[in-house]
């Protein structure tokens, strides 16, 4: 029987690799008889076996690795160099940190008030706090230095003409959006003021009397309910295992799109706010519930925006996360990376060193942390962006994006494609792209469904699929994410479009349709003649 064996598990070895054979069995190669082929039986079955050693985290793996090295090997001598044609010219790699830095151009010089700012002083985020705007007499006074005494006329505005028409339309509209402003330095550098009608960037951030639009009726300042699922203050679980963690109210910047207008930043005329403090008594009654909750695997710190937080806050949530069993992954949630980028560059501010740290020690722990931003428009890309984003890369600090649809910025695919490119050659995740939330006063910025269904349909097979977002709708009345195109039914005569979400359960929610609709002026007109 041995023999019968012998010769079809042995024989083989011996005529394609006899180097092989030789050293495991102590037979030589050369030797075929049966009997060598038993001597070869009792050689191998007597080598000792080598253990499987398991790589837990923290444990050493020494005795795996020593007994690795008694298995034959293929070739023991060096591994030869790859071959390289005689005259082949030496060229040295040149990172992209490096590459990005051939245009510096100091655009915030362009501003007045700016135009003797050293490149030195500008990447001061201390620089960028003392001169950010945030009320609405700062920001006049801003735009009678920036903008011509007479604008170009525009269609969608025919009754603005001059700077001082421009500026009273702003100041009115302020007063009717649910958000305050709040506008750093780089983003006021930014914008086109010789052409504010269209500019991408004001029409994010700088509200219009003008461009205002009848609300849906269905639209509302808390479109997702997100207070229906929060056990605890400032806090939001949804979904079985991953939640999010609302740490602060505040933001470098306010969004006038913002779909938690209803507690983010100060009161205004039509809104009072319910604010979420950077209070440490309120963030251990969190602790407590995700530590009682070991469903929670993921966890989202947002706000309001982390960019407020201190490098101290920052430490204490992401230490007491990862000190969690059951947390696996946390993201940091922050637009500061698109709207003041001059913070990562900083070293005499620890934001950055601490984000760094704290992707290093949950790699440690076997977990994972990223921060996810929030870029809209590829204008926003500034060499001091790249330069942000390569530092984070280069310290392998994880970066995703997360984009919000917007008519009027980025609702075409040469934009859309373009702003997606861009971020992820400079290495961040393209992630999201979000349709707009029913909120409330902001229906000038949001496009029916068929607008991102058009996006994904066009843009999808002209990029990498690992660097291709997900275009999603996150559900009114607390549905969570779905993929936009995931809809049950879409009529785009009446604007409405239904989805169902089974992950999603609850508090009824089993079974439910949740409805997105689209805004009145994106309806067909109706035939007054019929």
């Amino acid at each position: 029987m041995l023999g019968g064996i012998s010769r079809t598990k042995f024989a083989p070895a011996a005529k394609s690799c006899p180097f092989i054979f030789t050293r495991s069995t102590g037979v030589k190669s050369d030797a075929v008889p049966r009997k060598c082929f038993h001597v070869a039986a009792r050689n191998l079955s007597s080598k000792p076996k080598v253990p499987l050693i398991s790589t837990r985290q923290f444990r050493s793996n020494a005795s795996g690795r020593a007994a690795v090295t008694d298995l034959p090997m293929f070739h023991d001598g060096p591994v030869p160099a790859p071959y390289e044609p005689p005259n082949t010219a030496k060229v040295p790699g040149l990172p992209v940190y490096d590459a990005s830095l051939t245009d510096r151009a100091a655009y915030w010089q362009k501003i007045p008030r700016w135009a003797n700012v050293t490149e030195a002083q500008f990447l001061k985020y201390k620089f960028h706090t003392i001169h950010t705007i945030s009320t609405i007499m700062q920001l006049e006074v801003f735009m009678l230095e920036v903008l011509p005494p007479v604008l170009r006329r525009h269609p969608d505005f025919p009754g603005i003409v001059t700077r001082e028409d421009f500026i009273e339309d702003v100041k009115e509209g302020i007063k009717l959006a649910p958000m305050s402003i709040r506008l750093p330095p780089h983003v006021l550098s930014i914008i086109d003021w010789e052409n504010p009608f269209e500019d991408p960037i004001r029409r994010q951030f700088i509200p219009m009397k003008s461009s205002k639009l009848e609300d849906h009726p269905k639209v509302e300042l808390d479109s997702l309910h997100e207070s229906d699922d929060s056990p605890v203050e400032g806090f939001v679980h949804r979904y079985y295992d991953k939640a999010l963690f609302l740490a602060t109210s505040t933001c470098p910047l306010y969004c006038r799109f913002c779909t938690r207008s209803w507690s983010i930043g100060p009161d205004m005329q039509n809104v009072k706010k319910t604010t979420f403090k950077p209070q440490r008594k309120r963030w251990e009654d969190i602790f407590t519930y995700i530590e009682d909750t070991p469903q929670l695997q993921d966890i989202v710190v947002s706000g309001g925006d982390c960019y407020i937080l201190t490098a101290d806050n920052l430490r204490l949530i992401g230490e007491r996360l990862i000190s969690i069993p059951h947390i696996k992954r946390f993201r940091f949630a922050t637009k500061g990376l698109a709207v003041s980028p001059a913070r990562i560059l900083d070293d005499s501010d620890g934001w950055a060193a601490e984000m760094i740290r704290l992707s290093a020690l949950a790699k440690k722990a076997g977990k994972s942390m990223a921060i996810h931003t929030h870029f809209n428009h590829p204008k926003e890309m500034t060499w001091v962006s790249k330069m942000a984003l390569q530092k984070l890369h280069e310290n392998n600090v994880t970066v995703r994006n997360q984009t919000v649809l917007l008519r009027g910025v980025n609702d075409d695919v040469a934009t859309m494609s373009s702003l997606i490119k861009t971020v992820a050659d400079n290495n961040v995740i393209p992630y999201y792209v979000y349709q707009a939330d029913m909120v409330q006063y902001v229906e000038d910025l949001r496009t029916p469904l068929s607008t991102i269904l058009q996006l994904e349909r066009h843009i999808r097979g002209s990029i990498g699929g690992f660097v291709t977002p997900n275009f999603v709708v996150d559900l009114p009345g607390g549905g969570g994410k779905r993929l936009a195109a995931s809809y049950d039914t879409y009529d785009p005569i009446t604007g409405r479009s239904t989805f169902t979400a089974p992950a999603v359960t609850g508090k009824n929610k089993e079974n439910r349709v949740y409805e997105y609709w689209d805004p009145l002026h994106s309806l067909p007109k109706s035939d007054s003649s019929s």
